[in-house]
């Protein structure tokens, strides 16, 4: 405990100010971020330096056409991910003969990489309209993931499934509770006060169960590979994409409904 504590304390000291500041500073932050992030799920399939290239170079050109953007209708342009998929796909005919990389992880990587980079664009983009929307949708991944754990620990009797073993559903429960409650009330506090209180409150129950799921998403591709986290880059939580699992989702869901909010 004492080493996930020091380590999140270290990474909003370092990346606050940048989220903070926004602009080329938070683009820049965002780029090392979601590179990192989508390295964890090409550790999982790949060594091999020219496909790593080509996939690094596919993610940054997908995450690098939304970047600057403040307008959430334009977030996927079909001809940069056409591009992406023609290169990606004929990738394949360049690796048929390799027995680890086979069609079934190059579907898996073209999946990830259209995840990874539409919902960290998503981010960007609501960083770039507000600061406010940005922390809303961290505090709801993180409100539930402290109080999950933390109810879950005094009380959770019931386990969910076997897909992630930890998970109570007291501590699910109270979660959600407190992931909508605190999200509900900055929301009305700093973003608008005049909104129907009971859409905010189905919409950010709604959000916070997506960020449930989104954990337990990506507890089953850890399930599936057999490793307990994607790296150890964040000591005490493992990678990136172990700290940003449920923000993915989040971050999804959010621009379907920031137009009732």
């Amino acid at each position: 405990m004492k080493k996930r504590v020091i380590s999140a304390v270290v990474f909003l000291l370092i990346s606050l100010p940048f989220v903070y500041i926004g602009g080329i500073p938070f683009y820049f932050l965002s780029m090392i971020i979601s590179l990192l992030a989508f390295k964890e799920l090409l550790d999982l399939v790949t060594k091999d330096y020219w496909t790593r290239l080509v996939y690094y170079i596919c993610f940054l050109f997908l995450l690098g056409s939304n970047i600057g953007q403040n307008n959430l209708n334009n977030i996927l342009d079909f001809k940069v991910l056409s591009i992406v998929i023609l290169i990606l796909c004929f990738l394949q005919l360049l690796n048929y003969k390799s027995k680890k990389y086979n069609l079934e992880k190059n579907f898996f990587l073209i999946g990830g990489i259209i995840l990874l980079a539409c919902s960290f664009a998503s981010m960007i983009i609501l960083r770039n309209i507000s600061l406010f929307y940005f922390i809303y949708i961290f505090l709801i991944t993180t409100m539930n993931d402290i109080f999950a754990q933390f109810i879950g620990i005094l009380f959770g009797k019931h386990k969910v499934n076997e897909i992630s073993p930890n998970k109570t559903w007291e501590g699910c429960l109270g979660g959600l509770f407190f992931g909508t409650l605190i999200s509900t009330l900055f929301y009305l506090i700093f973003i608008n006060q005049d909104i129907n209180i009971f859409i905010l409150i189905f919409f950010t129950m709604f959000l916070s169960v997506v960020a449930q799921l989104g954990d337990l998403f990506f507890s089953l591709v850890k399930r599936s590979f057999k490793i307990k986290d994607f790296s150890n880059i964040m000591p005490g939580h493992g990678g990136l994409l172990d700290r940003f699992d449920s923000a993915i989702f989040v971050a999804l869901a959010f621009i379907y409904f920031i137009n009732f909010l």
